[in-house]
């Protein structure tokens, strides 16, 4: 008997804590260093200046949020985008569309 179970969450062990890619983490941290650089710099005193200093960090976090049936909000965008942006060929075979090789192969019978 050569049958094998393989569990459906083998992807996760490649994964840090698994949940992120390596690229997931640099994101965040970039996000995190963003938003520590702009709390430094702008008036935090004021609703604006808080909200626009957390904004790269809560915008990162997002990113690398998990979404059911994809890794990541990261990755379901660039499915989204690959596939409103690549080329696609639709064939059109309705009732009324003569099949040109099943034509000629019916002649060829007759």
């Amino acid at each position: 008997m050569n049958d094998y179970l393989i569990p459906a969450n083998t992807k996760r062990g490649k994964l840090i804590l698994g949940l992120f890619y390596p690229i997931d983490l640099i994101i965040v941290l970039i996000g995190i260093i963003a938003s520590v650089i702009l709390l430094i710099i702008l008036l935090v005193e004021q609703l604006w200046g808080a909200l626009t200093g957390i904004s790269p960090a809560l915008f990162a976090a997002f990113l690398v949020l998990p979404v059911a049936y994809y890794h990541n909000v990261r990755q379901l965008i660039t499915g989204m985008i690959l596939y409103l942006f690549s080329r696609k060929r639709y064939t059109w075979k309705g009732w009324c569309f003569i099949d040109e090789s099943s034509f000629e192969s019916n002649e060829k019978s007759n």
